[in-house]
């Protein structure tokens, strides 16, 4: 797609068959993701070619072919066999982005069984809740992890094997654990893989609720054909690039284009596990003459305040094509990267529940800073009224984004909560949550979400999820989580609360409920703002209208308040 005009030649000539063809796939014929991004590239010829370029801290650094990670998957899949893991039985990867993560994932989904990534900062509350409603058999983890496992492992009668990866020997196991160590065992050439179909699951990702628990959201193995043509069309991929996607595999974005397109497309890639400065990050471009580029608006918004001047230092000229993710990505973001660059970052949007980019700013599309762009081709985009579901004709006409159902990488549903999986489709639409507006041109500009869910960075917060967890705190009588304006972030997480009797509000008893916070779920969720009031908005009912408060941080019209109860 290097024309302006071919994004209309895509969208009229356009067919899933196109990526089945390239991946030589056959309707009716078994496709297992494990297979297409490891085996199949080494039967194409580039089994010596570089798979994964993996950094550490201190310098460490681990490089392997496609061939290493075709070999390497079969081993881990050979152990969880050996184990006696059944297809479908769900498998977590709790791990820092280290290489057996990303190996470890299609070693998973070779043998048929379900791959659980989780964010690997989540506190034991955070993990409790999502190993419990998967019913998980096996968690693959860490040693500086497993600690929180053990907090719950009585909760988790079907967890039963605990695999720590770097275990040394030193100190003993415990209850269901076993040590299994990726590089120092038999590598694994011949594996028998799972002969799974199109509708066979792979992957479970967990979502944030507005008003409940996490959802389990079901992807199968033919979510493939969606993510790998859309790596092709929107990340641009070809044959010599070296690609860094710097989402965590906890998260869709992660999985979706940091594991499966990258490497189904047999690209090199690599991954930086040194966390976040601005400086380290334009050095690992530098080092690894990174050519494109698929980041985050916190991220890049980090880095505008880093200022340009740092830039100048490093010789960032390999990039040639950037792509961002997880956020609306605001005007001022895409105009800089453009000065600082000569490049301009494409906004593309999808969630946890599309599996793979839905609207996107294509290569030689016109961009238009702060606009998402245009539905990819073979994706029905529209906006449509919020109370009758019907496509809303009007150009600039806010209502909520809606999809035609029947890409490929769509969920298959939530893991047992088929209620709120069947709330989301609407007249024949999928509704994702979020509102938008089309211009004259069918570009798309996002508005915002339709619910409570807190935006920060990129990761989903739950308000119910942090509201529980804060009731559990000693002082807590009550409490209410909003989203507050973030430069950087975004939106970050504050708390309105009510102390209980004989508690007195004090900046030592904020630093404690956020930390129990951040322990309990994770550092996302930790409320960077907790304000202590005598009560809260409710309706007449005794529901919390998080809208009043949000209304007030946000500087907007509170609106309808006739359901308050009287004060």
């Amino acid at each position: 797609m290097h024309n302006i005009g071919s994004y209309d030649e895509r969208i009229q000539g356009f067919s899933w068959e196109i990526a089945e063809r390239e991946l030589d796939y056959q309707p009716g014929n078994v496709i297992n993701i494990g297979w297409y991004i490891t085996d199949r590239i080494c039967q194409m010829g580039k089994g010596d070619k570089l798979a994964l370029i993996w950094e550490g801290l201190g310098g460490k650094e681990k490089r392997y072919t496609y061939n290493d990670i075709r070999q390497l998957s079969n081993t881990i899949g050979q152990f969880l066999r050996d184990l006696g893991i059944q297809p479908e039985q769900r498998v977590c990867l709790f791990l820092d982005r280290i290489p057996e993560l990303y190996i470890g994932f299609a070693g998973i989904i070779k043998t048929g069984a379900i791959a659980q990534p989780l964010f690997s900062a989540f506190g034991d509350e955070s993990l409790l809740v999502r190993l419990e409603n998967a019913e998980t058999t096996a968690v693959i983890t860490q040693k500086k992890h497993v600690g929180k496992i053990r907090k719950i492992l009585d909760k988790l009668p079907h967890l039963k094997h605990i695999i720590i990866v770097d275990d040394n020997g030193k100190s003993p196991l415990q209850e269901r654990e076993v040590a299994f160590n990726m590089e120092e065992a038999a590598r694994v050439d011949q594996f028998e893989i799972q002969p799974t179909l199109a509708e066979s699951p792979s992957v479970l990702h967990y979502t944030s609720g507005t008003t409940g628990m996490p959802k389990g959201v079901k992807h199968v193995h033919c979510s493939l054909i969606s993510q790998y043509l859309t790596t092709s069309w929107v990340l641009d991929l070809k044959d010599d690039d070296i690609y860094w996607c710097t989402a965590d595999p906890g998260w869709v974005t992660g999985t979706s284009y940091g594991i499966i397109g990258a490497w189904a497309m047999g690209v090199t890639q690599c991954v930086s596990d040194v966390g976040f400065s601005a400086e380290t990050w334009y050095k690992f471009i530098e080092r690894h003459r990174i050519t494109v580029w698929y980041s985050a608006p916190t991220a890049i918004r980090s880095l505008m305040k880093a200022g340009d001047e740092l830039v100048r230092q490093f010789d960032l000229s390999s990039l040639r094509h950037l792509a961002s993710v997880g956020e609306p990505l605001n005007a001022e973001a895409v105009i800089w990267s453009n000065k600082v660059f000569g490049l301009m970052f494409h906004d593309s949007y999808w969630q946890t529940e599309t599996g793979s980019i839905m609207i996107s700013n294509y290569p030689g599309m016109k961009i238009k800073p702060g606009s998402m762009g245009k539905p990819f081709p073979g994706v029905t985009g529209a906006v449509v009224d919020p109370e009758t579901y019907e496509q809303i004709q009007e150009t600039g006409k806010i209502g909520l984004i809606a999809f035609r159902p029947g890409w490929p990488a769509m969920m298959r549903m939530y893991w047992n909560n088929e209620a709120t999986y069947k709330g989301k489709f609407k007249n024949g639409w999928y509704i994702p949550g979020d509102r938008a507006y089309i211009d004259q041109d069918g570009y798309f500009w996002f508005v915002g979400r339709d619910d409570d869910i807190i935006n920060t960075g990129g990761h989903l917060v739950s308000p119910f999820e942090v509201e529980s967890a804060l009731l559990e705190h000693p002082a807590v009588a009550e409490s209410a989580v909003v989203a507050k304006p973030d430069f950087v972030n975004m939106e970050v997480v504050k708390a309105f609360v009510c102390l209980k009797p004989g508690y007195v509000a004090s900046d030592e008893l904020e630093l404690e409920i956020m930390n129990f916070i951040r322990k309990k779920l994770s550092p996302l969720a930790m409320p960077q703002d907790i304000e202590y009031v005598p009560n809260l908005p409710k309706t007449r009912s005794g529901k919390i209208m998080r809208r009043v408060l949000k209304a007030k941080e946000w500087g907007e019209e509170i609106g309808d308040t006739s359901t308050l109860e009287d004060d």
